[in-house]
């Protein structure tokens, strides 16, 4: 992608799976825990793209918060590190910093606002989902 076509992705976690052909039952109660633990034991994540952005319009969007504030460095980490992880350590703060500075967002930026902060609910409601938010620059 170019420049122009660069986008930001926001990623859900929509299901997991422990790469096992069959599991006879009484492995059921193991594969629970595998799929607590994580990517240690072969779970694999499923994650589909529920947000996406341009990369331009993502960069406008974040200067509306805060300078300095914790939400706005952990959404500027997409540019440094390429991509982010949100978890349910993230979602007060991120929904709130969104909330509070929405009168100053466009349309757009508002609408993006309130599709994160439906995803950050999702979290809220089910602890094991995460957004992956990644940066496509081809």
């Amino acid at each position: 992608m170019t420049g122009s076509q660069a986008q930001v992705v926001f990623y859900s976690l929509s299901r997991k799976f422990v790469q096992e052909k069959k599991a006879p039952p009484k492995a059921q109660e193991v594969i629970y825990y595998s799929l607590a633990i994580g990517h240690h034991l072969g779970v694999i994540d499923c994650l589909e793209a529920k947000l996406r952005c341009p990369l331009a319009g993502f960069h406008a969007w974040v200067a509306q918060l805060p300078a300095g504030s914790t939400a706005r460095r952990k959404l500027e980490g997409v540019d440094r590190f390429g991509e982010i992880c949100i978890d349910n350590s993230h979602t007060h703060l991120l929904a709130l910093a969104l909330d509070a500075a929405a009168p100053k967002m466009n349309a757009e930026q508002q609408d993006w606002s309130q599709r994160l902060i439906a995803l950050l609910q999702s979290i809220e409601n089910e602890p094991a989902i995460y957004l992956m938010v990644r940066r496509h620059d081809d």
